[in-house]
Parts: C-alpha cells; sequence; structure tokens
C-alpha cells in the first residue's frame, strides 16, 4: 500500500522569462522623458491622420444628391475629391453650395473652418469674416495662431504641415534603413572583397554632403517634389546605419546560434535576415530614431531657404520662411517650437532606446 507522502508531487513550474524586446520595453517605460516624447509623437500622427478633420473648409462626409461623400480625402489626394463637385462648378466653396444645388444636403464639417491653401473669405461661412491680412493677423478667437501674409490661417498650415514632417522623417529613414541593412549585413556577413567594396562605398557617400547634393537634384529636376525630397534623404542618410549592422553582423556570424543554423542546412540569407538581423536590431533602431529627427530638421531648414517641399505644400519650415519676410512673431515662434519639439522627442526617444538596449549603460546607471 502506497503511503499520500509516497506519491509523486508535480514539479513547480518556473516562470518563462520575458524577451529581450518585451524587457527593453519594460526598461523604456521606466524613463519618463522618453515615454512623454514618445505620447507626443503619438499625438502628431494621430494629428496629421485626422488633419482634414482638424482643420478644413471641405466637409469630412456629405450627403448631395443622394449619395454620399468624402470630399475632405482631397487634402490627401486631390484626385480622392469626386469630381461631381468640380462639375457643379462649388469652386472650392462648400458651404453655401451645398444648400443652394441641394437643398436635402447635409455635411459634418471639420472643427475649425480653415483652409491650409486659401485664405476664407467674408461671407464663406454663415457670419463669418475674411482672414485678416499683413499686421493685422495676429492670433486671434477665429484664427487660433494667426494668419500669413496673404491671409491664410496659421493652424490650418501647421496642422496639415504634419503630414510634411512625419512623411519627410519616416520616408527618407525607412529609404535609408532598407539600403543601409541590406547592405551593412551583406558586408559583414560574406567579408572579403565584398566587405572591403562596400566600405568604400560607404566612405565615399560619407564625404558627399547632403545638403549641396540636395540642392544640386533640385535645381535639376523640372518640377522637384516632397517625394524628390525624401528620396535623397533616405539615399545619403543610410552610412551609419550600414556601419552599425556591419558590425553586429561581423560579430555575431561567429556566435553558436549561427553555427547550429548552418548545420541544419539554413542557407546565406536565412540565416543573415532570419537568425542575424533580428538580434542585431537593437543597436540600429538608435540610428533610425536620431536619423528621423535629423530629416525632419534638414526639410524644415530647406524649406526656410525656400528649397523644401514645393507649394501649395503646407510645411513648417514655409511658414518660417514667411515669417522671415514679414517679421511677425507668430509665424516664427510657433513654427520654430513645433520642430524644436518634435526634433526633442525623435532624440529623447533615441537616448532611451539606446539605455534600454545597451546593457552597459544600465550597469552604468
Amino acid at each position: 500500500m502506497t503511503n499520500s507522502s509516497d506519491r509523486h508531487e508535480p514539479e513547480p513550474q518556473h516562470a518563462r522569462s520575458s524577451g529581450f524586446w518585451a524587457e527593453a520595453w519594460r526598461r523604456f517605460r521606466q524613463k519618463k522623458l522618453a515615454m512623454a516624447a514618445l505620447a507626443f509623437v503619438v499625438l502628431l500622427a494621430l494629428v496629421a491622420l485626422f488633419s482634414p478633420a482638424i482643420a478644413g473648409t471641405k466637409p469630412v462626409v456629405c450627403k448631395y444628391k443622394g449619395k454620399i461623400y468624402f470630399p475632405a480625402l482631397g487634402y490627401f489626394n486631390r484626385r480622392w475629391e469626386n469630381p461631381v463637385f468640380m462639375q457643379d462648378k462649388f469652386r472650392r466653396i462648400y458651404p453655401r453650395n451645398l444648400k443652394q444645388k441641394d437643398s436635402e444636403s447635409w455635411a459634418i464639417w471639420p472643427l475649425v473652418y480653415q483652409d491650409p491653401y486659401r485664405p476664407v473669405r467674408a461671407g464663406e461661412w454663415e457670419g463669418s469674416q475674411g482672414n485678416p491680412i499683413g499686421a493685422e493677423g495676429h492670433p486671434s478667437r477665429v484664427n487660433l495662431f494667426g494668419t500669413h501674409r496673404k491671409g491664410i490661417d496659421v493652424f490650418a498650415q501647421m496642422v496639415h504641415g504634419t503630414r510634411i514632417a512625419l512623411l519627410v522623417g519616416f520616408v527618407s529613414t525607412g529609404i535609408a534603413a532598407v539600403v543601409g541593412i541590406t547592405l551593412g549585413a551583406l558586408a559583414g556577413y560574406i567579408g572579403g572583397w565584398v566587405d572591403l567594396l562596400l566600405s568604400r562605398l560607404i566612405e565615399v557617400v560619407m564625404c558627399i554632403p547632403s545638403l549641396v547634393l540636395i540642392l544640386a537634384i533640385i535645381a535639376v529636376l523640372e518640377k522637384p517634389t516632397i517625394w524628390h525630397l525624401m528620396a535623397v534623404l533616405g539615399l545619403i542618410g543610410w552610412t551609419g546605419i550600414a556601419r552599425l549592422t556591419r558590425a553586429e553582423f561581423m560579430k555575431l556570424k561567429q556566435t553558436e546560434f549561427v553555427t547550429a543554423a548552418q548545420s541544419l542546412g539554413a542557407g546565406p540569407v536565412r540565416v543573415m535576415f532570419r537568425h542575424i538581423l533580428p538580434n542585431s536590431l537593437a543597436p540600429v533602431m538608435v540610428p533610425i530614431a536620431f536619423g528621423i529627427a535629423s530629416a525632419i530638421l534638414i526639410e524644415a531648414g530647406l524649406s526656410l531657404l525656400g528649397f523644401g517641399a514645393p507649394p501649395p505644400n503646407p510645411s513648417w519650415g514655409a511658414i518660417l520662411q514667411s515669417g522671415r519676410e514679414s517679421r511677425h512673431w507668430w509665424l516664427i515662434i510657433i513654427p520654430g517650437a513645433a520642430v524644436f519639439l518634435t526634433v526633442l522627442a525623435y532624440n529623447l526617444i533615441g537616448e532611451g532606446i539606446q539605455e534600454a538596449t545597451d546593457p552597459r549603460l544600465r550597469q552604468s546607471s
């Protein structure tokens, strides 16, 4: 007969340890400045995404002649604004024309009736005055951030200019990350003449002054767009990412898990991008965060000099340029503060990632 004490007791189950990224996120959340910066960037992303619903003169959604339309999408792409409004000669004035041309129409309007591309005229919105111009365009209840010298509302330009700022940062840095990680991985893993050739290429690109190259390309192109600027910034900003990736691949390709994957028959491409790359991303994410801040600063500087996003694209740097010409304080302080806070936020995020993922910094703290 077996005693109850002799029965086999189940072994206690050990809690599963959290992974590297989960632990890094836990440490990142402990840094108040980095989390505040992340919240600010998320807020900017929401403003950029919902900018047509925040400030604009086109209905967010409306019913016209029995059909539902979304004219505000025209702020993202002009082709997304239904051509029926052009055919019926609205001339971008929706409040009056909707009622005159269809008495049963209805519309949901943006929070602020102001347009980033043109001044609002007197009587356009029921009971409204036209936007003031020049020195009279200081901030007021109607024009929250004042107006530009031509009467265009600065608040609407700031809201819609958020899309330009974030697009320039994310798209250009995304291009730089793809190019830098790919070339750095090839140089670090293959080595030999491939490493020698790619290292010399990195050194050559590092010697090219980005501002001079951007100005040269703008001078050559007949109709430069913001996408040309993003492409140039991306194609010259990948060198730091490539050097870090190369160093990480050279270190990790000697480790045991890579040897095990190779012995199981994994090919070079699978070893590089399935096994080594996920373990080398931590130090690479830091220059990516700093690169976004740098791209936003370069775009604002180019727009300030008149070489940035071509009109009529609303841009924080373009507002600064108009402030430099007119010397009105609201055209300098407001966009300048937006550029400063955005660049600061990305730098704080980069520092937070570095401290959360670098074991040497964790030990020192």
